[in-house]
């Protein structure tokens, strides 16, 4: 399998962090969306919408959208699975992921900023502020639907699921956005935890082969 990723993109944070829960090997194939490699005419071929990531799988069949990557990554390889069939785990886990994945993650990706910065000329203060609002909306509700569960390690369960896939990277990024996190101790205690595991130290963006710098 190859994933076309870029080393800090949430998205792909995101399933590099299910490649290595499941033990998969895979090649990183670097797209550098700072400088607009996810425009270029193969690559839409491939990801028609021009976003990180992609999974060709051996079979050279091409996959986008994080979510639905992983869904086809926790078929087709069952082992550590990633989100239960049954419920009520099912459904906590989708609370937050959807939380994560369709209210903050959209409106702060870097097309959306860039947007901001570029097309309405907001100055990058008022920028950082919108970037911050929508991280401050969405934790606080990942937050409470921690609470709402017994304390444990990982959002949902004794083991890592789809849902902590999708926090540690949100929570990275506010982290490098320099966003206020102070009131969120569930999160954080999650993300200190997932953090020590090898698979998500495997998939953090300083140890990608196609890190550049800031």
């Amino acid at each position: 399998m190859k994933l076309y990723s870029f080393f800090n993109s949430s998205a792909s944070y995101r399933v590099r962090i299910a490649l290595a829960l499941k033990g998969l090997h895979y090649q990183t194939v670097g797209v550098n969306i700072r400088i607009g490699q996810q425009n270029e005419l193969a690559y839409r071929r491939m990801n028609p919408v021009g976003l990180v990531p992609t999974l060709l799988t051996d079979d050279g069949e091409s996959l986008s959208q994080s979510l639905a990557i992983i869904d086809w990554l926790d078929r087709h390889f069952p082992q550590s699975p990633l989100l239960p069939t049954a419920d009520p785990a099912r459904s906590r886990i989708l609370e937050i992921v959807y939380v994560i994945a369709c209210d903050i993650h959209p409106v702060n990706n870097l097309r959306v900023l860039r947007y901001l910065s570029e097309e309405l000329k907001v100055s990058e203060e008022e920028k950082k502020r919108w970037y911050a609002h929508w991280i401050r909306q969405g934790l606080s509700a990942v937050e409470q639907l921690l609470l709402q569960r017994p304390p444990g390690p990982f959002c949902v369960g004794d083991t890592p699921t789809l849902a902590d896939c999708c926090l540690i990277p949100q929570w990275a990024n506010a982290l490098r956005m320099g966003c206020d996190l102070s009131g969120y101790p569930r999160c954080k205690a999650v993300y200190d935890a997932c953090t020590q595991l090898p698979a998500f130290i495997a998939a953090a963006p300083e140890n990608q082969q196609d890190k550049i710098s800031a």
